[in-house]
């Protein structure tokens, strides 16, 4: 009776440990696709905010939808670092400004839109949401900008709606990782902290060029650099989603 019962404890006992190995290889399979960029959940759109941390590579990111003073500076300091960027415009800025347009397409930077008139999707209904994607996809057409496929959504406003209604556009949605609110202007040591600090593989990083950040190009002076020292390579977002180390162009 005593053999039966230590053999039933035994067996009782490896069968924990069995359950126990099971669920950790779970977790790590899991753990494994949590670092992928996911762009949907059981059929539900999402919002990319971060891109595989196997990859020592890092998206910067700039908004702008007014002004037209801050990005040639910005540009500039990108050209002298040998950078590149992704710039998420509003469609009704870039019919402002097909000069700058073209300027950011010529030093090789992807070409994003934040939709037309720059208003919160979430106070707009449904239908205004589609009708302003649907401008802000014809003012970037007519510009000769075809392939546009990343939108950073107003203000970073969206819900699972406004999502659907981006996909249904064929278009993908980009969040960031990193955010020094620069827009704010708290001061150039603090935006350069805040990126070089915070700043690591897979990240997209938030930063503006429209004309009310006043320290950004001056942060960007040592947060390049910085991020290069760092062992990270600086790509577009295309770039970041593959993990290629290719060269991203977009088509005109």
């Amino acid at each position: 009776m005593t053999f039966y019962t230590w053999k039933a404890n035994r067996l009782k006992k490896y069968g924990i440990v069995v359950i126990l190995a099971l669920f950790c290889a779970v977790m790590l399979w899991i753990g494994q696709w949590s670092q992928l960029p996911v762009f949907s959940n059981n059929g539900e759109p999402k919002a990319l905010s971060q891109g595989s941390k196997d990859q020592s590579l890092v998206a910067l990111t700039f908004n702008i939808s007014w002004g037209n003073d801050k990005v040639h500076e910005i540009l500039k300091q990108l050209e002298t670092h040998k950078t590149q960027a992704t710039f998420f415009v509003s469609g009704e800025w870039a019919e402002r400004h097909p000069d700058i347009m073209n300027e950011i397409q010529e030093g090789k930077h992807e070409i994003g839109m934040m939709g037309y008139g720059y208003e919160s999707y979430l106070e707009l209904k449904p239908e205004q949401v589609a009708a302003d994607l649907r401008q802000a996809r014809e003012a970037f057409d007519k510009l000769g900008y075809k392939d546009v496929k990343w939108i950073r959504p107003p203000h970073g406003h969206m819900d699972t709606e406004v999502l659907k209604l981006i996909e249904k556009e064929g278009m993908q949605a980009v969040q960031w990782s990193v955010n020094p609110r620069d827009w704010e202007n708290p001061g150039t040591n603090e935006i350069i902290d805040q990126v070089l600090n915070k700043g690591s593989k897979g990240d997209i990083i938030l930063l503006h060029a429209s004309d009310s950040v006043k320290q950004t190009p001056k942060a960007l002076e040592v947060i390049l650099p910085g991020l290069k020292q760092k062992g990270l390579k600086l790509v577009s977002i295309t770039e970041l989603v593959s993990g290629s180390e290719s060269k991203t162009t977009q088509i005109n």
